[in-house]
């Protein structure tokens, strides 16, 4: 499948759409504590770049955000929907963060993701990206919390 991905609103009916589906699968397996959501309100913010994958028929995807902190760019809210994946959209979405991590001056970006999401850390493992601590707010003490880490090299950009 080809996808294009985009800077996106997150306000908009469909990143509410799929923001909302992202959620109600999560929130079905971890407890609060181990969960961290941010709204479509929460990701309108300078800090934090918000993209959309879209088929070439115009079906949104998938969405990823890019939240800037002081040493390392964070991937918030990736998806992609069940019917689409398996397909190109989420190497299409980290790409496009990566891309932006780039463009932004960071040399690593970091995500939590959680424990049973198998077929996300087999993702983020095949894409490169290394285990490491628990970072920023999150517990460092969780069964239900994976980190990683990815170091980007500028030719990526290119890539």
């Amino acid at each position: 499948m080809s996808v294009i991905v985009r800077y996106a609103d997150p306000l908009s009916a469909e990143a509410r759409e799929l923001i909302a589906a992202l959620d109600a699968g999560l929130s079905d397996h971890y407890e609060a504590e181990n969960n961290f959501p941010m709204s479509p309100e929460e990701l309108v913010d300078d800090k934090i770049d918000f993209f959309m994958a879209e088929t070439f028929a115009g079906e949104k995807i998938g969405t990823i955000a890019l939240r800037h902190a002081k040493d390392y760019a964070e991937i918030k809210r990736m998806f992609v929907t069940p019917e689409a994946r398996g397909q190109g959209a989420a190497q299409a979405l980290l790409k496009a963060a990566h891309e932006s991590a780039i463009q932004h001056g960071y040399d690593i970006v970091r995500l939590e993701t959680g424990s049973y999401q198998s077929a996300a850390i087999a993702l983020y493992e095949r894409a490169g990206y290394a285990r490491c601590p628990a970072f920023g707010d999150y517990p460092a003490e969780s069964d239900q919390n994976i980190y990683f880490e990815y170091r980007l090299e500028p030719e990526e950009e290119m890539a």
